[in-house]
């Protein structure tokens, strides 16, 4: 072997150690960018199918896992309400028993069209947008809506 050839130690160890490092920040771009993508939109941040209008009874409240989000029914339409606390943004589970919200974290409590009736928090719950196409219920979660109060004209017709 000739000598022009060789590579000595101390290039070899620099060029083994240059490369490595490389390699890490090409990973860590890479993880970035994956974690800056926006959300698709098929799940929530998107718009999120909920069922058929008929699946929805008047006088019922169905959570949407997928959406984060429940489904008001009333006499006036059908009312997208998310899931989150107005005062610190627990999750709000429905207590159907007694028929109300109850935020485990501090009390608030909401009434069917996500008023507040109790507690800390101090605005109703957050709404989404509803459209009903072909007799499907969507919602967009990527536009909540705050709210002062209930009014007929937050629902959509069913």
């Amino acid at each position: 072997m000739s000598e022009k050839n060789t590579v000595s130690r101390r290039k070899f160890l620099g060029i083994a150690w240059g490369g490595s490092l490389a390699l890490v920040f090409g990973q860590a771009a890479v993880a970035l960018l994956k974690f800056i993508k926006p959300v698709s939109a098929g799940g929530f941040g998107g718009s999120i199918y909920a069922g058929k209008v008929e699946e929805f009874a008047i006088g019922s409240i169905n959570r949407i896992l997928a959406g984060r989000f429940y489904i008001a029914r009333n006499e006036d339409g059908i009312l997208a309400m998310w899931q989150k606390c107005t005062h610190l943004g627990c999750a709000v589970p429905w207590v159907e028993e007694e028929g109300q919200f109850h935020c485990p974290c501090h009390g608030s409590l909401y009434n069917k069209e996500g008023e507040v009736i109790g507690g800390p928090a101090p605005r109703p719950l957050d709404i989404f947008p509803v459209s009903i196409k072909s007799g499907e219920v969507w919602v967009d979660t990527s536009q909540p809506t705050e709210r002062s109060k209930y009014d007929p004209s937050q629902v959509t017709d069913a």
